[in-house]
């Protein structure tokens, strides 16, 4: 039921969006094949303790798309899912081209036997996968929106999909409407989630046992 009423306050929020936007999506310049790294390094905004940059669209999800090129997509996690998910044991990702639809599955996260999935923001065929953060999971805590990336892709209908997603206020939004609630369930919390306007600690749910993680993490994850 509470996933039930965050998706649809989300879409009536998306609606509000669309209907104040001109709908267009920034195009990044498309990566040469010899330079893989993600460009996407400009000072993010600092929202309930979470890092929520500005050049990227999220999925509800917590997860972000950046476009890289007239159908290159690149896909990762955000701030709020990386320090969510804290330690982990791996990160299961798809196989390279594997079709991925928007709002499904993507990835599996493992942690001392408890495996949350993360969905996808876009939808197309996984072009390329970040073996570096298959082999070392803690690249997607330390640096989500660089070194830790999930996986690049070719999605024939980018515009369309980008449109579903989240930007700007309406990301910033989603974020602060994300820490509260998180804060509400788990006061627990509360020391961790930078009250004083700092940032969030790298592993808000250290102390919570793993089988209670899972059900937050998927409930936050929309999983």
């Amino acid at each position: 039921m509470t996933v039930i009423l965050v998706l649809l306050t989300f879409a009536t929020f998306l609606l509000i969006d669309h209907f104040y936007s001109e709908r267009k999506v920034v195009v990044q310049p498309a990566l040469s094949a010899a330079k893989r790294e993600p460009q996407v390094r400009p000072v993010p905004s600092l929202v309930g303790g979470f890092k929520v940059p500005e050049n990227l669209r999220y999925h509800p999800g917590h997860t972000w798309a950046l476009n890289e090129g007239p159908s290159l997509v690149r896909v990762g996690l955000d701030d709020f899912a990386s320090k969510l998910m804290g330690k982990v044991e791996r990160i299961q990702l798809p196989q390279r081209g594997q079709w991925i639809r928007q709002g499904q599955k993507i990835a599996t996260i493992y942690r001392d036997g408890a495996a949350v999935d993360m969905v996808s923001p876009i939808e197309g065929s996984v072009a390329d996968v970040n073996d570096t953060l298959a082999s070392d999971p803690k690249l997607a805590r330390k640096d989500p929106y660089g070194e830790g990336w999930l996986i690049t892709v070719q999605s024939p209908d980018a515009k369309t999909n980008f449109r579903n997603l989240l930007g700007g206020a309406m990301a910033r939004w989603w974020t602060e409407e994300s820490a509260g609630r998180l804060q509400r369930k788990m006061p627990v919390l509360a020391g961790a989630m930078a009250q004083d306007g700092g940032v969030a600690m790298d592993n808000l749910t250290d102390q919570i046992p793993d089988q209670e993680w899972a059900t937050i993490a998927k409930e936050f994850f929309l999983s």
